[in-house]
């Protein structure tokens, strides 16, 4: 009865040790989470105010498909001072979601067949995504020895006649890398040599550290900008999560297909939330270097605890968004509480059910031998929650 892509699309692998996780806390379990994947700061007053007032003035019809002229006025400007990008509104798409950004520019720019350049590890649905629209996900395998970055020797390997496009993700999830300006120059040339488009996710571009300074590709020349789709959106900068709303930037007719597909599928965003995600433009922007000073604090405190834990290695220090991602395969063979640990799903679940601290296993981001930490929560809960950790690992036999 289900269609061929329903029978295709693949379930989270993860989904065992998120059951087994709800499963505990709902029965009033005390589970340190680690595997969150949204800021745990509230959202700022000024974006709460600005969709209150929406719901009060009764600005809560429809709006256009693309968003309203005015929030993507001011996307634009976004763009034009913070990222070095010049953009007409017309030239911009706001999303149900940068995740719908994404799967609509997938679904304009793909033909059956057509393959996208991915490098592992990846977030988990980007490959899910290229799939349902007819693409083909070519992996590049990345690890410690290229800093979890895709080099232009590794993308030239995978290049065939039907290559399509190229996915980036910087700052990525789930390794924190944060490609250069060079090492995006040197990936663009590909792009522009071979007449490929760059779809650029850039939603944690707002979390950097060490000094490290975001880029955007687009912003490297006119003809990179040209072939670009640049995706981003509130959820992370502004913690904006359960507001729902992101955005694309790319050439005319590539964002009219966009808003022309999702005119046909979900229409425009949340009225209000529009509203609110104006206001978290306009408004005060210290929030964001507050938010990110405590990331940074979370960030060194558990690399430091995650280092000095038996079995574990993490030899690059990430730069961007707000997770680690130790190798564990050091572990693999031990015993653990009488549990044998074969893969970083073994790991995951011992750690969920023994220590009640709950992690993602790599698996699901093409990165079998890793597991992946968030430290959007409390200093309080991080020190918790290594604590635990730490001391079941020296049981490890």
């Amino acid at each position: 009865m289900l269609s061929q892509r329903a029978r295709a699309l693949a379930p989270s692998p993860t989904m065992a040790i998120d059951a087994r996780a709800k499963e505990l806390l709902s029965q009033g379990v005390d589970v340190v989470n680690f595997s969150v994947g949204e800021p745990d700061f509230d959202t700022p007053e000024t974006a709460k105010a600005g969709g209150i007032e929406a719901i009060r003035s009764g600005f809560t019809k429809y709006t256009p498909a693309a968003g309203t002229l005015e929030l993507r006025r001011a996307v634009a400007k976004k763009l034009r001072e913070e990222n070095g990008l010049e953009y007409a509104p017309e030239e911009i798409v706001l999303t149900n979601g940068a995740k719908q950004a994404l799967y609509n520019a997938y679904m304009v720019l793909l033909d059956p067949g057509d393959e996208v350049i991915l490098q592992a590890p990846y977030w988990v649905s980007y490959p899910e995504m290229i799939r349902l629209a007819g693409g083909v996900p070519v992996v590049v395998e990345t690890d410690e020895s290229t800093g979890f970055k895709m080099t232009p020797e590794m993308i030239r390997e995978k290049l065939t006649p039907r290559t399509k496009a190229i996915n980036l993700n910087s700052p990525s999830n789930p390794t924190g890398a944060v490609y250069t300006e060079e090492e995006l120059k040197a990936i663009a040339e590909i792009a522009v040599e071979r007449n490929l488009v760059i779809i650029s996710d850039e939603v944690y571009e707002k979390l950097v550290y060490d000094g490290v300074r975001f880029v955007s590709i687009a912003a490297l020349d006119p003809e990179v900008k040209r072939r670009t789709v640049t995706v981003n959106g509130f959820s992370k900068a502004y913690a904006m999560t359960g507001w729902r709303l992101g955005y694309a930037a790319a050439e005319r007719p590539i964002a009219k297909a966009m808003a022309d597909l999702q005119s046909q599928t979900t229409s425009g965003p949340s009225s209000i939330t529009q509203k609110a995600a104006l206001a978290a433009l306009q408004g005060d922007q210290r929030f964001l270097e507050e938010m990110r000073r405590e990331f940074d604090r979370r960030r060194l405190y558990m690399l430091e605890r995650l280092r000095s834990m038996p079995g574990l290695r993490v030899d690059v220090v990430p730069q961007g968004a707000f997770y680690l991602f130790p190798n564990v395969s050091g572990l693999f063979g031990a015993t653990i509480r009488g549990r044998r640990i074969a893969s970083s799903d073994d790991l995951a679940m011992v750690l969920l059910e023994e220590a009640k601290v709950a992690v993602v296993p790599g698996t699901g981001f093409g990165a079998p031998n890793y597991l992946r930490f968030s430290y959007a929560t409390s200093m309080e809960r991080i020190r918790e929650g290594m604590d635990r950790m730490e001391a079941l690992l020296r049981e490890a036999v």
